[in-house]
């Protein structure tokens, strides 16, 4: 692997990480709005149904906390295929209930099993990419993470409206079972830190609480927002449901996936451009987007009952703004740390994006059935907003540097 072109990037290994990628988050993406669909098909409250998601990333982020020394331990090989396994499996029970005890049961093992395959998938993108072609790794890391989004996220919703629940729920499971056929290419060892367990519990907490937190926050605001579209579809322009219904949902997902990964893309082709004063403009793109996704769940807020038109704008504005704050928070991690500490940093990276994305489920379906969904919009548009000073703080601490 060469430092100074991009064959890094058409290695082997690295290839093989992408299928594996985009097998265990098709798996990933079909679940994740239809589960909720599924709880609240079999009877569940709203705030109930919405749960599955925060159990779901609660159990993914209390893994991602032991994958560096799961990866010491067993290497990324290993850590991969027990993920993929476990995100799998169980998950053929949902195909025979929408029992809640049972989903959220099934929840907690996936969420382990998910937890494997997100810390280990972005500490081999460090490991893997020659440096100067780092950001374009995490270019099309991200776009292995959202063009299974992209079809699926809203397929699924589609599809279990469509086909019924069974044939959805059993391909959900299937897919992370496909993806172990391509682990075999993996290393067996992290290339960059194998023997570093030092350097990872030692990873500064003052440098990664700022990309992290503006991390939890904009993925609580689009989770929240991902789960709350197809639960919002009991009307057809009232004011208790989505204009359009199901369909409306469904197209929505499919654009705010395609912003996710226009934002993310974009975001790391710029990275590899950055010449001078790098944490300014990290600092400012977080920004940006972060009132880009608070600017699009206000659109929905203002829209979603009367017009789908306008509910696909402000879910292209979350899924643009999303993708730029993923793609800038993680380079911004990943440099603080250094390739002694790749894992390290992807484990406070995930950990913010899945306890972001668990929370805004969980609370904002639970806004949905109290309030309702505008109201539900609104709040992840405040707490956007409310953020804002953390990526700011560093903009302007650099320039006074």
């Amino acid at each position: 692997m060469s430092a100074d072109t991009p064959a890094g990037l058409r290695s082997a290994p690295f290839v093989a990480l992408l299928a594996a990628t985009v097998l265990a988050f098709g798996g990933y993406a079909l679940l994740l709005p239809v589960v909720p669909v599924h709880a609240a098909a079999g009877g569940a409250a709203p705030g109930a149904a919405g749960a599955t998601t925060g159990v779901f990333m609660a159990a993914t982020v209390a893994a991602q906390l032991t994958v560096p020394a799961v990866l010491r331990r067993v290497g990324p090989r290993a850590a991969m295929v027990a993920g993929v396994l476990a995100m799998g499996v169980p998950a053929v029970l949902l195909a025979v209930t929408a029992s809640l005890p049972v989903l959220f049961g099934v929840a907690v093992v996936r969420g382990l099993g998910f937890g494997l395959v997100t810390v280990t998938g972005a500490a081999l993108v460090a490991d893997l990419a020659p440096p100067a072609r780092r950001g374009r790794a995490m270019g099309l890391y991200g776009v292995a993470l959202g063009l299974p989004q992209l079809v699926l996220l809203s397929g699924g919703v589609w599809a279990y409206d469509v086909l019924g629940g069974a044939a959805v729920l059993l391909a959900g499971a299937a897919l992370p079972l496909l993806a172990s056929l391509a682990c075999g290419r993996l290393p067996t060892r992290v290339v960059a830190s194998p023997g570093d367990a030092a350097a990872g519990r030692t990873f500064p907490v003052r440098s990664a609480v700022g990309p992290w937190t503006a991390m939890v926050v904009s993925a609580a605001a689009a989770g929240g927002v991902i789960t709350l579209l197809p639960l919002w579809t009991p009307g057809t322009g009232s004011a208790t449901g989505l204009a359009g219904g199901t369909t409306t949902a469904a197209v929505a997902l499919a654009v705010l996936t395609t912003g996710q990964l226009a934002g993310r893309g974009l975001a790391g082709e710029l990275a590899d451009r950055r010449t001078r004063t790098p944490a300014v403009v990290v600092g400012l793109v977080t920004g940006v987007g972060l009132l880009t996704v608070a600017a699009g769940a206000g659109v929905i807020a203002l829209g979603g009952a009367g017009s789908g038109p306008v509910v696909l704008l402000g879910a292209a504005l979350v899924g643009l703004g999303f993708g730029a704050v993923q793609s800038d928070t993680l380079l911004a991690l990943f440099a603080r740390a250094g390739p002694s500490r790749s894992g390290a940093a992807s484990t406070w990276w995930n950990t913010g994006y899945d306890a972001g994305t668990g929370l805004g489920a969980a609370a904002l379906a639970a806004v949905l059935g109290a309030a309702g969904a505008p109201t539900a919009f609104v709040v992840a548009a405040l707490a956007c907003v409310l953020v804002l000073p953390v990526p700011l703080a560093a903009v302007l601490g650099r320039r006074a540097g």
